[in-house]
């Protein structure tokens, strides 16, 4: 029996499973003491990364059955949220009004990112294929940017009507003793 699909797709769900617990139990409640632009800034950085795609073009030289148009699909994707979520991390650090217009582009562009990469991946039958880099690409940095983008749309619909100049107790950078309740 071939082990590749199943091992894939479980990675990839306890991943989300504990980065989804880990967002529930202490990030959430972190992002509730920051202000709007300082609680979307931690997220966004989560999406800078997204050019590591740049490495499926040494996977398919290595052997992983991508097309080349899925290939693209890829890089030219990720690479679209890496300077999106960029954009907006500038955007928010000089409380421009453009930041959340930004973030919801964001948004946007990477779901739609996602549902092409899923979509292009059952097109190819790449489950089960990855190995090496792009295996844990796919097992636990994936689910990372899913439930940063869970945690983005939050912070951007529950704070629609907060300025992105207001700030609360806690700003990134600064120390301060908050008390919260369990």
């Amino acid at each position: 029996m071939n082990y590749l699909q199943p091992a894939q797709a479980g990675a990839q769900l306890l991943s989300l499973i504990v980065f989804g617990t880990m967002a529930r139990w202490y990030v959430a409640p972190w992002l509730k003491t920051l202000g709007r632009a300082d609680a979307l800034v931690p997220l966004l950085w989560i999406h800078v990364f997204r050019y590591v795609a740049l490495q499926a073009f040494s996977a398919q030289r290595d052997g992983f059955p991508i097309s080349d148009g899925g290939l693209m699909e890829i890089v030219v994707g990720d690479v679209a949220g890496t300077i999106l979520s960029l954009a907006t991390i500038f955007a928010l650090r000089y409380r421009a009004r453009l930041a959340i217009p930004l973030a919801w582009l964001l948004v946007a562009e990477t779901i739609f990112d996602t549902v092409t990469n899923i979509r292009g991946g059952i097109r190819e039958n790449l489950m089960g294929a990855a190995s090496g880099v792009t295996w844990l690409i796919l097992g636990f940095y994936v689910p990372l940017l899913v439930v940063s983008l869970a945690l983005i749309i939050w912070q951007l619909y529950s704070r629609r009507g907060e300025a992105i100049d207001n700030s609360k107790a806690v700003s990134i950078g600064q120390r301060s003793s908050v008390v919260t309740s369990p």
